[in-house]
Parts: C-alpha cells; sequence; structure tokens
C-alpha cells in the first residue's frame, strides 16, 4: 500500500488528467456522502446519486489503469 500511496502522490504532482480525475472522484465522494445523511431522496435526487456513483466508479477505473501503468514504468 505504501508504494500506491506513492504512485498516487507523484501522479498528483505530475498528471494533470490524474489530478483533475482525483479530484473529480473527491467531489462526487462528498456529494454522495451528503446524500447518504438524508432520511429521504425524491425520485430525482435517487436518479442523481445513481448517476454520481457510476460516474465515480468510472474515474475509479480510470485511476487505476494510470496508477498500474506508472508502476509498471518503475
Amino acid at each position: 500500500m505504501e508504494i500506491q500511496d506513492e504512485v498516487v502522490k507523484k501522479l498528483l504532482d505530475e498528471d494533470e488528467a490524474f489530478r483533475k480525475a482525483y479530484k473529480a472522484h473527491k467531489d462526487y465522494e462528498n456529494k454522495l456522502e451528503r446524500m447518504e445523511k438524508k432520511p429521504r431522496l425524491s425520485a430525482a435526487e435517487t436518479v442523481e446519486k445513481n448517476r454520481l456513483k457510476k460516474m465515480k466508479l468510472a474515474l475509479k477505473d480510470e485511476m487505476e489503469q494510470r496508477i498500474s501503468k506508472a508502476r509498471a514504468k518503475g
């Protein structure tokens, strides 16, 4: 895990696309956390929640691919 953290730090410093994906992922995570705190969601909020989850997952996949490539480069 320590190695991955170093790779993530390096990517955050050097790769703008990774940095944008990381920031967007965190933003989606924060929005989802706020939604989870609500006792009840409207139909529109439920649709938005599902959309955010999908987008967050897509960004996570993208970041994992970049981490794997960076790790392979050494």
